[in-house]
């Protein structure tokens, strides 16, 4: 398989698992009396961002594997540790704007990017036998 094909694919199991854990994330919000617009945007802008940031980890990673074939392991190593920062400041950045728009519920905001592990922990309880792990 097509290592661009494996990133789309892991990418859309994780983007179903966070559709279902920020669904069950509201459902609780609702059942405390706590569901607002302000959690619906955050659980929603959250779960972009969580996806957002598995798929360009994936990549990257996808890319710095090509480096890694080719005997460029340093250009591999500095494209996983450039992407690493790169993912990690933008967060900080939108997390922060978003906090400081007060129109996010912050825990609902927050919560989704904790939900990518879980995800891909339980899709490896769903994979065939012989099915190529990504």
């Amino acid at each position: 398989m097509d290592s661009r094909q494996i990133v789309l694919r892991e990418t859309g199991i994780v983007a179903i698992g966070e559709a279902v854990c920020i669904a069950i994330m509201l459902g609780v919000y609702g059942l405390l009396g706590r569901f607002s617009m302000a959690a619906l945007l955050g659980g929603t802008v959250g779960g972009v961002l969580a996806i957002a940031n598995f798929f360009f980890m994936a990549v990257s990673t996808s890319l710095a594997a090509d480096k890694a074939e080719q005997q460029n392991v340093k250009g591999g190593q500095l494209l996983i540790r450039n992407s690493y920062m790169l993912r990690l400041v933008a967060l900080f950045v939108v997390l922060f704007l978003c906090a400081k728009s007060g129109w996010f519920d912050l825990f609902a905001l927050v919560l989704p990017l904790v939900f990518v592990r879980p995800t891909i922990t339980a899709a490896e309880f769903f994979r065939k036998k012989g099915e190529k792990k990504a």
